[in-house]
Formats: C-alpha cells, sequence, structure tokens
C-alpha cells in the first residue's frame, strides 16, 4: 500500500556511498525500555491548526530564485504548515549533513517570514542508499552490517529495490536496530537538526519493517536489551503458544515507544519549543502487532504526537471503488487517531486519487478530529487537486475554532484493546478494510484478494470494527477510547462503554474498568473468553472481571447475561454487523447503551450511511456530518450523490435556539447560511441537504 517513507521522485541525491562518521557511538547497550528522557509538553497553537503539504529543493536550491516561489505558491493553497523532505532519508556524511542543515535554515527563515512554520521529516530506522545495488551502500561498506535489524534466523532487514514504491530499483533499504549504537548517532544529528529553526521534527517508520523478513529484531542489540529490560533470553522464532514470544511481542511496543520519546526529547534539549509527530503507519488493525508499532502507547507522553498514515483501498484509485462498509473501516482509523493522539494534535494523511474522493476522505478525517496531511496516493509530493486542496484548507482556516477548539462530549464509548490485537486468533493478514479482492483494472489493492487479509477474518478486530459501524449505522455519537495507560480520568464523561471480544487486560485496566461499574456505568462486553487473558495472553485462571460480568470460569459461559450495569454477549454480535449489517445483533449491542446514555442529538429522518460528530464550543453544539450514502454493499464506481436529512437537538433546560447555521466547502463560499429550524416540546429539528460535509453550528439563547 501507500506507506511513503521518502518521496519517491528523489532530486539532488548523493549517489555515492560515504561513510558515517564523526559521531561517538557507545560500544555497548544503552537501556530505553519505555523512554529514558524528560519531556515537556509545548503543542502550540499552530500546530493544533495546522493544514500540512510537502515541498522540497534540490542541493544547488537558491533562496530567492527556488525556495521563495515553492513558499509563495503553498500559501496560496491555504497551507499553514510544510512538510519540508529532502535527502534525509539517504546515507551521507556529517559535512554534508551539517551543509544541509544550512539550506534547511534558510528555508526555515523564509516560511517564517511568509507566516508559515516548517515541519522537517527525517526517517527514523530507515537508511537508503542511492545506488547502492551495485555502488557503496550503508550497509555493505558503512555501519549497517553491524547496526541492521535481524530476523530470528539472523536474516539482515536489507532489500534492494522493487520491493516498495519508494525504494527505486538500483537502491538499498536498510533497516536498523533502535537498540544499536545507531541511537546515538541518529540523535546526534536530530539535536543538529534542531538548532536550524525548525519548528517540528516528523520521524519516519519507526517500525520493525515487514517487507522483507518478519519479525525483527533478534540482533545482538536487541537480544541485550530483552534481556536486560525483561531477564528473558530472545525466542528462537515467532510462536504464539510461547508466554516468552508474547513478552517479546509486548516489549517490542515499549522498545519502540521509547525510541520514539528520546528523538522528541533530543530536539528539545536544544529548542524547549520544538514538537515531535511520529509518522505512524499501524492504525487501530493488526499491522501494529507485526511492525511493533502501537501509536496509543505514546497518548500520555507530552511533546511528540502522531502523523497517521491512514490508508485507502487502491494507491491508483483511492475509495473509488469502497463499500459503505469499507468507509465505515476509514471512519474507524480516523477516530483510532483521534483518540491514541489523546489530548495533543493528531495529524493524518488525507489521501486521494480524484478531487471527489479526496475531499470526501478529507471530510472524514476533519469529522473525526484530526489535521489533514493532503496527498495524491501514493505520492507524498503530489496534491490529488490543488484546487481541491485550495477549497478544502480555506474552509479548514475559515472555521478552526469550530473544528478544532470544540470538545468531543459523546457519553458512549468503543475499547481498542491493543492485548486483544495481538494476542486473540494472531494470523496473516492486517484486516485494514472488509473489500479485499480488486474491482475489474485496478491496480495496487491494498489486498491481494485472499480473505485472511480482510477484517471479518480476525475475531477481535472484526468485533471492534462491527461495533463502530453499529454505532456509526446508529447515528450514535461515540468516542474511541484506547488501553495503553488506561486511566480513570479517561472513562470520565462516559455513562456507556463497550467491550468488543476483549480478552487480554491488565489487572490495573480491569480495576478502571471495575471503578466504572461501580460508579454507575454500564458495560457492554462480547467473545468467548470474557477477560481470560492477562496483557500478555496468558490464560488467566478466573476472569479478571468476574465479579463485574457475573461469570466464572469453571461454569458454562450463557449466551448472554446481565449482572447489573453489564451485559454480556457470547457472539461477536459486531462481527455479525460488520458483514451482514444484522439489525438483531445492532439491537443486543446498543440496547444498553441508548437506554444509559440516550443521544441528545440524532437524525430524526435520514439514511445510516450518514456519519454524524457532535462536538460542544462553549455551549454551543458543532455538529459535523458527512454522507457516504452514494455506497452499498458492493463496490461501485465512484460518483457523488446528495442526501437530506433532518437533525434532532434535545433542547437544555431553561435554553432555547437562538440561531443555526451550515457551512460546507461544498458550497461557493465557507461562511456560515443560516438553517431554519422548528420546536416542539423539548425538541428542536431542522432539515439539511447534504452534498459531501457539512458543519453545523447551533447557538442556543
Amino acid at each position: 500500500m501507500a506507506r511513503t517513507p521518502a518521496r519517491i521522485s528523489r532530486r539532488g541525491l548523493l549517489r555515492a556511498g560515504l561513510a558515517v562518521g564523526g559521531v561517538a557511538v557507545a560500544a555497548q547497550f544503552l537501556p530505553a525500555y519505555g523512554g529514558t528522557a524528560r519531556l515537556t509538553e509545548v503543542f502550540p497553537e499552530w500546530s493544533r491548526f495546522a493544514r500540512i503539504a510537502d515541498t522540497t529543493f534540490d542541493e544547488d536550491a537558491d533562496p530567492v530564485r527556488d525556495m521563495k516561489p515553492k513558499i509563495d505558491a503553498l500559501r496560496k493553497q491555504n497551507v499553514s504548515v510544510i512538510e519540508l523532505d529532502t535527502i534525509l532519508s539517504n546515507w551521507i556524511t556529517d559535512q554534508q549533513f551539517t551543509e544541509h542543515m544550512g539550506k534547511v535554515r534558510q528555508f526555515c527563515e523564509l516560511a517564517h517570514a511568509a507566516g508559515m512554520r516548517v515541519v522537517m521529516y527525517y526517517p527514523s530506522l530507515e537508511v537508503i542508499s542511492i545506488g547502492g545495488r551495485i555502488g557503496q551502500s550503508f550497509y555493505k561498506n558503512g555501519p549497517g552490517k553491524d547496526w541492521v535489524q535481524r530476523s530470528p534466523e539472523g536474516k539482515p532487514n536489507v532489500f534492494y529495490g522493487d520491493l516498495v514504491v519508494w525504494v527505486d530499483p538500483d537502491d538499498e533499504s536498510c533497516w536498523v536496530s533502535p537498540n544499536s549504537p545507531y541511537r546515538d548517532f541518529y540523535l546526534a544529528r536530530i539535536r543538529q537538526l534542531a538548532g536550524t529553526g525548525v519548528d517540528a521534527i516528523w520521524p519516519d517508520v519507526p517500525i520493525y519493517f515487514d517487507g522483507a523478513l518478519s519479525w525483527c529484531d533478534a540482533s545482538s542489540w536487541a537480544a541485550s536489551a530483552f534481556r536486560a529490560d525483561t531477564g528473558l533470553a530472545l525466542p528462537a522464532k515467532p510462536d504464539f503458544t510461547s508466554p516468552v514470544f508474547r513478552r517479546y511481542v509486548e516489549w517490542r511496543h515499549h522498545t519502540l515507544l521509547g525510541w520514539q520519546r528520546d528523538i522528541a526529547a533530543a530536539g528539545q534539549s536544544v529548542n524547549p519549543q520544538l514538537v515531535t509527530f511520529v509518522e505512524t503507519v499501524s492504525m487501530d488493525y493488526q499491522y501494529g502487532t507485526l511492525v511493533g508499532l502501537d501509536g496509543a502507547y505514546l497518548r500520555t507522553s507530552p511533546g511528540v504526537s502522531h502523523v497517521w498514515e491512514v490508508d485507502i483501498l487502491g494507491n491508483y484509485d483511492g475509495m473509488r471503488h469502497a463499500t459503505a462498509t469499507d468507509w465505515t473501516c476509514l471512519i474507524s482509523m480516523y477516530k483510532y487517531a483521534r483518540a491514541a493522539s489523546g489530548a495533543k494534535p493528531a495529524w493524518a494523511f488525507s489521501y486521494g486519487w480524484k478531487a471527489d474522493d479526496a475531499s470526501l476522505v478529507m471530510a472524514e478525517l476533519l469529522a473525526a478530529g484530526c489535521n489533514p496531511f493532503e496527498v495524491k496516493s501514493p505520492y507524498k509530493s503530489d496534491s490529488t487537486d490543488l484546487a481541491m486542496r485550495t477549497r478544502m484548507y480555506g474552509f479548514i482556516a475559515a472555521n478552526q475554532n469550530a473544528l478544532y477548539d470544540s470538545v468531543n462530549t459523546a457519553e458512549v464509548g468503543v475499547y481498542h484493546s491493543s492485548a486483544s490485537r495481538d494476542y486473540v486468533d494472531p494470523g496473516a493478514g492486517t484486516g485494514m478494510y472488509l473489500n479485499t479482492v480488486a474491482p475489474k483494472g485496478v491496480k495496487d489493492w491494498w489486498a491481494t484478494g485472499s480473505r485472511e487479509e480482510g477484517a471479518d477474518h480476525h475475531s477481535w478486530l472484526g468485533d471492534f470494527r462491527g461495533v463502530v459501524k453499529a454505532l456509526v449505522y446508529a447515528h450514535v455519537p461515540f468516542r474511541t477510547v484506547t488501553s495503553p495507560g488506561l486511566a480513570p480520568a479517561d472513562l470520565v464523561g462516559l455513562k456507556a462503554l463497550l467491550l468488543p471480544n476483549l480478552q487480554a487486560v491488565s489487572d490495573e485496566e480491569a480495576a478502571v474498568l471495575r471503578g466504572f461499574v461501580a460508579g454507575g456505568g454500564t458495560l457492554v462486553v462480547t467473545g468467548p473468553n470474557p477477560t481470560g487473558l492477562d496483557q500478555f495472553g496468558t490464560t488467566r485462571t478466573e476472569f479478571a472481571l468476574s465479579d463485574v460480568l457475573g461469570l466464572r470460569r469453571a461454569d458454562p459461559l450463557p449466551a448472554s447475561k446481565q449482572n447489573g450495569t453489564c451485559w454480556y454477549h457470547k457472539d461477536l454480535l459486531g462481527l455479525n454487523y460488520l458483514t451482514k449489517t444484522d439489525q438483531a445483533s445492532a439491537d443486543l449491542l446498543l440496547g444498553p447503551v441508548l437506554r444509559a446514555a440516550p443521544p441528545t442529538v440524532g437524525l430524526a429522518a435520514g439514511d445510516p450511511r450518514i456519519h454524524l460528530e457532535v462536538n460542544r464550543l462553549g455551549s454551543d453544539l458543532v455538529l459535523q456530518l458527512v454522507n457516504f450514502t452514494q455506497f452499498g454493499d458492493k463496490p461501485t464506481e465512484f460518483k457523488a450523490a446528495p442526501t437530506t436529512c433532518t437533525v434532532r437537538v434535545d433542547l437544555p433546560t431553561g435554553k432555547q435556539i437562538g440561531t443555526v447555521t451550515v457551512s460546507s466547502p461544498d458550497n461557493p463560499t465557507p461562511a456560515p447560511q443560516p438553517v431554519p429550524w422548528t420546536t416542539s416540546g423539548s425538541a428542536a429539528t431542522f432539515d439539511l441537504t447534504l452534498q459531501q460535509y457539512s458543519l453545523v453550528r447551533v447557538i442556543f439563547a
């Protein structure tokens, strides 16, 4: 898919094999389990309102002749933050790096003079050697052979072109161990980069890359670190029945967490105002288990957030042949991105192939509360359509307070369990979408057609995604709750929490969930082994929430059971709804939820395939509606189709509506337009015609 750690079109690149030198690296492993450095919370206003686009410059670029025109062009497109992607993917000497930093400093000065911010792209664990297939390379002639990630069989994680779109056929891609001396080398360069005036750093691909090999890293560096952190020997092979291997799966998450935190801390040691946005390709689906990067682990770390690479169905087709369920999978990914970023800005890729599918993808991104990085798949350096980007970014700029200052006040949550993702039926396939078969004539599809790649092939993920779909189709506002670092504060404001196929939980998680029920919260739990595993996937002698569920492992599991405010269903009702849109399953899931937390805003009339989000800005409401009604159960060619709906708003006690306005990038102007409404008893209703996306403000008098 469109995982693009470096631009495809490389300009002004150095093609000679060059030695890495000038940095003293430690000969022994430095433990960094969970991170070693302190970070400060500094996220500035510009990062919360960011509208991001990519550019570059050649090594012979003149500031006035070459850099300034690119900056001016992006400013005219209503871009506020420039992702600068130059030669830092490549193997270059310290001298060349230092000289290049001078160019970066010149670019930053010009961008700041234009009122724009600069974030510098710098891959964190991949080093590309231009011409390295036949010439000198980082792996063959530099320290890469010692620092490289290795498979359990000892094979180096290095390849030469053709495997991925961002590595040209004659080039070498070498993936290094974050536990090797490369760590000191890279962090020294981050500190140097932080002194150029960049506003943020964009480290890419902090993963154990799986394109050539699986289950890295088993290098000597990783083995030493694993033993130091856990007291265990590194497992000899992948085996989810082995408690040591399961421990290794979790250890990789923590190791990459520490790596990301240390990158951010290195930058802040030079510039305390510097922020870090890590490009994160693993979303809510199974890929995070395989590559080790779980974005939710970073949720509570200050000073560092994410640029989420939310992939689409086809590199050269976008979402043009999506089903309606595929769109709910996209919604699930963006909602996860927002939740896993915590209180920090959540930047995210907004991919597209043509203007109309690109703008609908961006609409879902906005509804979830993310900031857009608009790109044409699979090329980071291109816009899908400049007129579309300019229009959408202009709309965002005009409505940024409503979009990013408003607060999600959903009273319903759906729980994303990282441990259950890791240990419940692990297997092949990522589960990114449901539709695995490429339509006729469409190339470079996200999946190769094997059913095991679909979300429905994974019992935990399929149940989670189906719960999301049920909530979207019922127009129930909700927020995703992620599991790493779960604390009671994360559930404040919720009245009901859905726990799809929840099996693997820590004692600490269980205590938080138990406290939620004790405080009057409603739980809906599904699956055949409710809280029956610990956080490392080991079978518990008793269910962690046995008291809450009213169930004991020794007794036969009932098909359904209510115990106070906890509802249990043995069947995977979410998975049923994902694959069949089975209303009976949705009713069982949502019945207790709607009784505990009846929505105060909903649709009195409207297609289930309208995505509704509800936020508050002060005492007023901010509603976002996205239209994917043109998509059905089977993929069809993309075409826009307007729809109508009637919105219902319950009036707060003692309040009446003063005004209702609607803004939309689909209109000739982003300016708000008045909407008539009627009041009947304690509720008001108003009608909307929805093209792709509408932003509604309800102001109470």
